[in-house]
């Protein structure tokens, strides 16, 4: 998600020369490195800029509130606290009570008080402090100091917040603003693993809450239409996938038949251990493939040892990660897919883009939007690892002009995701979801003047009748 969205805003600045601020909750203390490694590595570019919440509160002038602020009493050193340093400094100090949170403090980089927060029958009290000490405001909930911090950035600008985080689309969702047009993408599944049509728990409130956004955005055409079916009522919803960089993919060698190469994170959602069953199912046919693994992961040992157990170490060879992994596709006859759930795997279209022809599950969400099944790849029935094998040595079997053809229209889907197509499509759902802003805000001020007219009516009368 993080890689997909950071992706996007440089499509945004390159294709589009918008500016964008990429906007960050966490309190991590290092993303001014962080910011450095991502422009030198070429992630980021002139245009975008990393901001963070407790970054931004550190160094801020934040104006006194007009109402008096209550100090807190600083947490007292005690062993049993949560201690984060950086630098040799302390940043933050967490004290919990049966398992519970009860209290924070946060530092800034110069061993400053920066905020209280304190958690008491049920009630919160976050306070911020200027460098002098003195507290300068307070909010009742951390939803409060993300709306204030808002208000901030935005200045009562026109502002488009594009929101991936499901985490942070929850406080979101309360964020109504006449400035501010508000989109979420969902990166994933919105539906319980197993289970059609059941909104799983970490979707639920976003889901139930989908009108509040001024539009909803999924990756595939099919998460929009069971969005709507399983009950979602969003006031816009648009279909625009992950874009690619389009550069040139020709390989300078033709691409070597059987070799595949698969590129994913090594944990269990991914289920890299079906694409390592599936080759010792084709092995035992007879076929001679390999398999060269792209990624990290908690699973690598027990991958590993899978590899070893299945006399597949001159077959199936796990690389580690490589930042331009996917330049390998230029040369390889085909890749595999096997997660148990996605949004839209680009790395599909990455593989399409060189002509390397994907085998994928029929997973909710992607594969099905992408793959026309045996003309620019293979879908493979979700779970079937000897369907799987099957697939990969039919593709052996096949004639050479076939699979020419096969790599052709592979490269052809592919340029519908480039980047320039689909900035495009970003620029068309944020103007139609500005206009449907303005018409739902005309409506909603409308109403209220009504009821205000209504109200005046009734008190009018009651005066007249004496009630």
């Amino acid at each position: 998600m993080t890689a997909a969205m950071l992706h996007r805003s440089r499509a945004f600045v390159t294709e589009a020369g918008a500016d964008v601020t990429v906007l960050t909750l966490d309190d991590r203390p290092d993303y001014a490195v962080l910011e450095d490694r991502l422009r030198a590595d070429g992630t980021i570019v002139d245009g975008i800029r990393i901001l963070n919440l407790w970054d931004w509160l550190s160094e801020a002038h934040v104006r006194h509130a007009a109402r008096h602020v209550p100090a807190a009493t600083a947490l007292e050193d005690d062993e049993s606290d949560a201690v984060r340093t950086h630098d040799g400094v302390t940043r933050s100090r967490t004290r919990t009570s049966d398992g519970r949170t009860v209290a924070v403090d946060r530092f800034r980089p110069d061993g400053s008080l920066l905020l209280t927060d304190r958690q008491e029958n049920g009630d919160r009290h976050l306070v911020l402090y200027g460098r002098d000490g003195e507290p300068v405001r307070f909010w009742k909930s951390t939803w409060a100091l993300y709306r204030y911090w808002l208000d901030q950035l935005t200045a009562s600008r026109r502002s488009f917040l594009v929101v991936d985080s499901k985490t942070a689309a929850r406080f979101v969702h309360s964020y109504r603003r006449e400035h501010v047009v508000t989109l979420h993408v969902l990166h994933g599944s919105h539906r319980r693993r197993g289970s059609a049509q059941s909104v799983s728990d970490s979707r639920r409130e976003t889901f139930e809450h989908a009108g509040d956004y001024d539009a909803i955005v999924t990756l595939t055409r099919r998460q929009a239409d069971d969005y709507l079916a399983d009950g979602a009522s969003p006031k816009a919803l648009f279909v625009v996938p992950n874009g690619r960089a389009e550069r040139e993919t020709t390989s300078k060698t033709a691409h070597v038949r059987g070799r595949g190469v698969m590129l994913a994170s090594l944990t269990k959602r991914k289920r890299i251990t079906h694409a390592i069953d599936a080759l010792a199912l084709v092995r035992r046919g007879g076929a001679d493939v390999t398999l060269d693994l792209f990624g990290e992961g908690p699973e690598h040992e027990a991958l590993a040892q899978r590899i070893v157990d299945r006399e597949l170490t001159d077959t199936v060879r796990l690389r580690g990660f490589e930042r331009d992994a996917d330049v390998h596709f230029a040369d390889a006859d085909f890749t595999l897919l096997t997660s148990t759930s996605e949004g839209l795997p680009l790395v599909l279209a990455e593989s399409m883009a060189a002509g390397c022809i994907p085998i994928a599950y029929d997973i909710c969400y992607g594969p099905a939007d992408i793959i026309q099944n045996g003309r620019n790849g293979f879908l493979v029935p979700e779970g079937d690892i000897e369907q799987l094998a099957e697939r990969i040595t039919q593709l052996q079997r096949m004639p050479p002009r076939a699979v020419s053809e096969l790599r052709r229209r592979a490269r052809a889907t592919a340029r519908r995701f480039g980047d320039a197509a689909v900035t495009r499509r970003w620029g068309r759902a944020m103007e139609l979801a500005l206009e449907g802003k303005r018409e739902s805000d005309a409506g909603e001020s409308a109403m209220l003047r009504l009821r205000h007219r209504a109200g005046r009516f009734k008190r009018r009368v009651q005066r007249v009748l004496g009630a």
